[in-house]
C-alpha cells in the first residue's frame, strides 16, 4: 500500500447503528426508559399468566381456562368488587362458633373506588381493575427511579427499576389488587421524606392510609427520621420549623394509620372490628386467637416447623435481616430507606402471621432492590433477571393458581 492509497476499513459487525434498538433506548429520556422497562416486564408476565390461565381448571371464581382478565381477578380481587358495588357491612358476619368471619373490612376503599370510576367509561370490572393496577404500577416505577437516582448512578437506578418490574411478586401489579397503588404511595412518600418535603406527606399519607396497610410503619419511620436529624443537627442543620413540621407529620401518620380501624368500629359498633376481621384469615392455620403483638411469627414458626426449630428460625431470620441493613450495598441507599425497611419489618413482626401471603406482604420492602442494583457485572444483572422471572412462575404456581381445595392464597 502506497501513501496515496486510501485506507479501507472493514465494517465492524459489532458496531451498533445509530438507529439500533440499543442506541434508541439510550437516547430516550429517563422516563421513556422506565416506561419501556415496565412495559417489557409486564409483557413477559402476561405471557406467563396466559399460559397458566390456559391450564387453570374450574374454580370458585371462574370456569376452566379463563381469559386473562378473569384470571387476573381471582382471590381477594372479588372483595374489592363487592366493596365497589355494596360497600362495607354494618354487621360483622359470624361463624358457627361465634367468631368474626372473613369480610370486606379487611380491604380499604381507595382501589375499589378508583376502579368503579374507570368502569363508568364502559370497561367491565375485571378489565378496569387491571387498568388501574397497571397504571399505578407504572407510576410507582417512575417515582422509584427518581428515588433511586438520589443514591445511585444512572445505570444503577435504572437497573433497580428493572428489578422492581420483574420482581417475583410483580404480577400483582397487573391483577385486581391494590398493591401497586400501595407501591406508588410508598415510593412517593419515601421520595418526599428523602427530599425533606414534609408538608406534602400529609395528603399522601392520608390517601395511603385508605389504600393499603403501612401508614403506621411509615409513622415509625418518620419518628426515627426525626431522631436521626436531631442527633446530626450539628453537621446537618435541623431548623425549628422543620422539627415542628416533621414531628407533626409523624403524629398525623399515627392517627391516619389507626383511622381505618376507627371507622370500622364506628360503622359496626365493635371496637375490634378491623383486627377481628384480619384475624379471621389466620384462623385456618391456628384457629381464632387474640392478637398479641410480636407473637405471630413465633406461632407460625411453631406451626410450620415445630419447636425448637420454629423459634430458632425466627430469631435467625431477624438477626440476618438486621445484619443486611448494615451491609455496604444497603447502606448506599441512605438512612431514610433503611429506616423504612426496619420499620416495616418491625410492623410485620408485630402483627403478621407468616403463610403463603408472606411473599405479597413483603413486597413493600421493594426499595431494597436498589442494593442489588449496585454491582455492574452483566452476569450478575442477567442472573437476577432470569431468577426473578423464574420466581414469578413459582409464585404464580404456589399462590395464584388454584388446584382443588387451595389453602395457599396470594
Amino acid at each position: 500500500m502506497t501513501a496515496a492509497e486510501p485506507v479501507v476499513r472493514e465494517p465492524d459487525p459489532f458496531r451498533r447503528h445509530r438507529w439500533s434498538p440499543v442506541v434508541r433506548y439510550r437516547v430516550l429520556p429517563w422516563w421513556g426508559r422506565v416506561v419501556l422497562v415496565y412495559a417489557a416486564a409486564r409483557a413477559v408476565t402476561t405471557v406467563i399468566v396466559l399460559l397458566l390461565a390456559s391450564v387453570q381448571g374450574a374454580n370458585p371464581w371462574t370456569a376452566a381456562h379463563p381469559g386473562y382478565f378473569e384470571y387476573a381477578n381471582l382471590w381477594d380481587a372479588r372483595w374489592y368488587e363487592i366493596i365497589s358495588y355494596y360497600g362495607y357491612p354494618s354487621r360483622l358476619p359470624l361463624t358457627d362458633d361465634g367468631h368474626v368471619g372473613e369480610n370486606a373490612w379487611a380491604f380499604m376503599p381507595v382501589f375499589p373506588v378508583l376502579v368503579r370510576v374507570v368502569t363508568f367509561a364502559g370497561l367491565p370490572w375485571n378489565a378496569a381493575s387491571v387498568v388501574v393496577a397497571l397504571a399505578a404500577g407504572l407510576g410507582a416505577a417512575l417515582v422509584f427511579h427518581r428515588l433511586m437516582s438520589r443514591f445511585l448512578a444512572p445505570d444503577q437506578a435504572m437497573f433497580a427499576v428493572v428489578l422492581f418490574s420483574v420482581a417475583p411478586v410483580s404480577p400483582i401489579m397487573q391483577f385486581g389488587y391494590a398493591e401497586s397503588l400501595g407501591f406508588l404511595c410508598l415510593a412517593a412518600a419515601l421520595l418526599l421524606l428523602v427530599d425533606r418535603r414534609y408538608g406534602w406527606l400529609v395528603p399522601l399519607v392520608a390517601a395511603w392510609s385508605f389504600t393499603r396497610p403501612g401508614a403506621l410503619a411509615f409513622a415509625l419511620t418518620l419518628g426515627l427520621h426525626w431522631l436521626v436529624r436531631w442527633w446530626r443537627r450539628g453537621s446537618d442543620p435541623f431548623p425549628l420549623r422543620e422539627r415542628v413540621l416533621a414531628a407533626s407529620v409523624a403524629l398525623f401518620a399515627v392517627v391516619a394509620g389507626l383511622a381505618w380501624a376507627g371507622i370500622a368500629w364506628a360503622a359496626t359498633g365493635v371496637p375490634s372490628a378491623y383486627t377481628d376481621t384480619e384475624l379471621a384469615w389466620r384462623s385456618a392455620y391456628i384457629g381464632y386467637q387474640a392478637l398479641v403483638p410480636f407473637t405471630p411469627w413465633f406461632l407460625a414458626g411453631d406451626w410450620w416447623l415445630d419447636q425448637p426449630l420454629g423459634t430458632i428460625s425466627v430469631i435467625a431470620l431477624v438477626a440476618a435481616f438486621a445484619l443486611a441493613l448494615w451491609s455496604p450495598w444497603v447502606r448506599r441507599l441512605g438512612v431514610d430507606i433503611r429506616l423504612w425497611l426496619g420499620s416495616y419489618a418491625l410492623y410485620l413482626l408485630a402483627v403478621f402471621f407468616p403463610q403463603s401471603s408472606s411473599f405479597r406482604l413483603l413486597a413493600p420492602m421493594f426499595p431494597i432492590v436498589g442494593a442489588l442494583a449496585v454491582p455492574r457485572s452483566r452476569v450478575w444483572r442477567w442472573s437476577l433477571i432470569v431468577l426473578s422471572v423464574a420466581l414469578q412462575v413459582g409464585w404464580l404456581l404456589i399462590a395464584w393458581g388454584i388446584d382443588g381445595r387451595d389453602w395457599t392464597p396470594p
